[in-house]
Protein backbone atom coordinates (compact mmCIF):
# COMPACT_ATOMS: atom_id res chain seq x y z
CA UNK A 1 0.00 0.00 0.00
CA UNK A 2 1.55 3.29 -1.09
CA UNK A 3 1.54 6.32 1.20
CA UNK A 4 -0.56 8.81 -0.72
CA UNK A 5 -1.91 11.46 1.64
CA UNK A 6 -3.89 14.49 0.56
CA UNK A 7 -2.54 17.94 1.42
CA UNK A 8 -4.38 18.54 4.71
CA UNK A 9 -3.90 14.95 5.87
CA UNK A 10 -0.20 15.09 5.05
CA UNK A 11 0.27 18.38 6.89
CA UNK A 12 -1.47 17.01 10.00
CA UNK A 13 0.69 13.87 10.05
CA UNK A 14 3.88 15.86 9.47
CA UNK A 15 2.92 18.29 12.26
CA UNK A 16 2.44 15.38 14.67
CA UNK A 17 5.78 13.89 13.67
CA UNK A 18 7.55 17.24 14.07
CA UNK A 19 5.96 17.65 17.48
CA UNK A 20 7.20 14.19 18.47
CA UNK A 21 10.65 15.03 17.14
CA UNK A 22 10.77 18.15 19.30
CA UNK A 23 9.55 16.23 22.33
CA UNK A 24 12.17 13.53 21.85
CA UNK A 25 14.87 16.21 21.57
CA UNK A 26 13.48 17.67 24.79
CA UNK A 27 13.69 14.29 26.51
CA UNK A 28 17.33 13.91 25.46
CA UNK A 29 18.14 17.38 26.82
CA UNK A 30 16.28 16.65 30.05
CA UNK A 31 18.24 13.44 30.61
CA UNK A 32 21.54 15.18 29.81
CA UNK A 33 20.66 17.93 32.32
CA UNK A 34 19.73 15.39 35.00
CA UNK A 35 16.12 16.55 35.21
CA UNK A 36 13.51 14.92 37.40
CA UNK A 37 12.47 11.41 36.34
CA UNK A 38 8.76 12.27 36.47
CA UNK A 39 9.25 15.20 34.08
CA UNK A 40 11.26 13.03 31.67
CA UNK A 41 8.67 10.26 31.65
CA UNK A 42 5.83 12.76 31.14
CA UNK A 43 7.58 14.25 28.12
CA UNK A 44 8.43 10.79 26.76
CA UNK A 45 4.77 9.74 27.07
CA UNK A 46 3.72 12.84 25.11
CA UNK A 47 6.16 11.96 22.33
CA UNK A 48 4.85 8.39 22.26
CA UNK A 49 1.25 9.62 21.93
CA UNK A 50 2.23 11.94 19.09
CA UNK A 51 3.87 9.06 17.22
CA UNK A 52 0.86 6.80 17.82
CA UNK A 53 -1.53 9.45 16.51
CA UNK A 54 0.57 9.93 13.39
CA UNK A 55 0.56 6.18 12.80
CA UNK A 56 -3.19 5.92 13.30
CA UNK A 57 -3.77 8.83 10.92
CA UNK A 58 -1.73 7.08 8.24
CA UNK A 59 -3.64 3.82 8.77
CA UNK A 60 -7.00 5.61 8.73
CA UNK A 61 -6.10 7.22 5.42
CA UNK A 62 -5.18 3.80 4.07
CA UNK A 63 -8.54 2.43 5.20
CA UNK A 64 -10.36 5.30 3.55
CA UNK A 65 -8.49 4.64 0.31
CA UNK A 66 -9.34 0.94 0.54
CA UNK A 67 -13.02 1.73 0.96
CA UNK A 68 -13.00 3.97 -2.10
CA UNK A 69 -11.13 1.36 -4.15
CA UNK A 70 -13.54 -1.31 -2.90
CA UNK A 71 -16.52 0.72 -4.07
CA UNK A 72 -15.01 0.91 -7.54
CA UNK A 73 -14.79 -2.90 -7.56
CA UNK A 74 -11.15 -2.93 -8.67
CA UNK A 75 -9.97 -5.37 -5.99
CA UNK A 76 -10.53 -9.11 -6.02
CA UNK A 77 -11.66 -10.93 -2.88
CA UNK A 78 -8.15 -12.31 -2.46
CA UNK A 79 -6.61 -8.83 -2.76
CA UNK A 80 -9.10 -7.42 -0.23
CA UNK A 81 -8.31 -10.21 2.24
CA UNK A 82 -4.56 -9.65 1.89
CA UNK A 83 -5.04 -5.92 2.40
CA UNK A 84 -7.26 -6.54 5.44
CA UNK A 85 -4.57 -8.74 6.97
CA UNK A 86 -1.90 -6.13 6.32
CA UNK A 87 -4.01 -3.35 7.87
CA UNK A 88 -4.78 -5.54 10.88
CA UNK A 89 -1.05 -6.14 11.35
CA UNK A 90 -0.41 -2.38 11.16
CA UNK A 91 -3.08 -1.65 13.77
CA UNK A 92 -1.67 -4.28 16.08
CA UNK A 93 1.83 -2.87 15.69
CA UNK A 94 0.57 0.39 17.19
CA UNK A 95 -1.50 -1.21 19.94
Amino acid sequence: MDLDLAGAELRAVLNRLRRAQGQISGVIRMIEEGRDCEDVVTQLAAASRALDRAGFAIIATGLQKCLVDGEDGVKSAEDREELRARLEKLFLSLA
